[in-house]
């Protein structure tokens, strides 16, 4: 009975899509390394809200899916097991990777998960496992966002919606390290927060009117607005950027019209795993130039309670699972 036990793994899986009331803790098998892949042995996995959109079915036209599903795109941890041809990582190292494959199954809300070794990173030594594991997937859809797409540059004026989230928090960070000019928006209770982070000029998008703020504090407009929140936001964007600006959106397509209207060009971002740029990352928070954002932890049990508080949306920072 015993060496049974051992192949089998605790996992949040769901079985169809819908509420977190799919969500369920079940013994999956233990998923095994390919040539130049690792295992990681999990320690921590963070809830973004692509997973809730994930079980709710949203993602399904768009990525191939394969029940049962385990959730799940971020981890911390440490590699259990080294696949063929895999040099650059060994048994015992600390790693952090975003985990996303071509077909949504095998995902982190589980003690282990195997991933192409070129899409990890060594975790930084001046992280927990539980900071750690909130960094891969908004680092990196900040970093492509910032520095492959606009190409963000010294002397730049920004502006990062929603700051005081998961991806807004660092991209305040990666943006101050450019060195731009930092605008964004939080409710009030965030502004100390979102200083300490870097922000230059914090507007309360429920007083303020980020408009007239826009125009006190630059000549013609922003060169660059990174939209994290879409819809109506997204679309009243486009003219408080300069001719010439750029706008990239993690939730809406190019808009053709206003692009033409305002003289602009449009983008948008689904972050694709990228092992160099979490190193270039992790080099950063060793630095200390990048510094972990606050995070709430719930045991891996509780996965649907995290869901709940994700899906609700206030929350500072970043939501953890514990997994061992």
């Amino acid at each position: 009975m015993n060496s049974h036990h051992e192949q089998c793994m605790k996992a949040i899986v769901i079985e169809k899509f819908g509420g977190p009331e799919e969500l369920m803790l079940k013994k999956m098998a233990i998923p095994e390394p390919n040539p130049g892949e690792v295992q990681i042995r999990i320690s921590y996995a963070a809830v973004n809200p692509v997973d809730w959109k994930i079980r709710q079915g949203h993602l399904h036209p768009k990525i191939p899916h394969q029940f049962p599903i385990i959730l799940g795109w971020d981890a911390s941890g440490t590699i259990s097991k080294v696949g063929q041809g895999v040099d650059q990582f060994k048994v015992g190292d600390e790693v952090f990777a975003y985990c996303r494959k071509p077909t949504i199954q095998w995902g982190t809300y589980a003690e282990y998960v195997c991933l192409e070794a070129e899409n990890v990173a060594h975790k930084p030594t001046n992280l927990s496992f539980a900071q750690a594991a909130a960094f891969p997937l908004s680092g990196l859809t900040a970093w492509q966002s910032l520095f492959d797409v606009t190409k963000i540059k010294e002397g730049d004026s920004v502006l990062i919606q929603a700051g005081a989230g998961g991806v807004g928090s660092l991209a305040i960070q990666f943006a101050k390290i450019a060195g731009a000019t930092v605008f964004t928006t939080g409710s009030e209770s965030n502004h100390t927060f979102l200083k300490r982070l870097g922000a230059d000029i914090v507007i309360d998008y429920r007083n303020d009117s980020i408009e007239e703020i826009v125009k006190n504090h630059t000549k013609n407009g922003l060169d660059i607005i990174f939209d994290t929140i879409g819809g109506e936001v997204y679309r009243n964007s486009y003219k408080l950027l300069k001719r010439g600006g750029k706008i990239v959106s993690l939730l809406e397509q190019p808009n053709k019209e206003l692009e033409e209207k305002y003289g602009v060009e449009s983008f948008y971002v689904f972050v694709v795993p990228n092992g160099n740029e979490l190193e270039d990352i992790a080099n950063l928070i060793q630095e200390g130039k990048v510094v972990p954002i606050p995070i709430h932890e719930f045991p891996l049990e509780k996965a649907a309670e995290a869901h709940e508080s994700s899906q609700e949306g206030h929350v500072q920072g970043k939501i953890v699972l514990k997994i061992m």
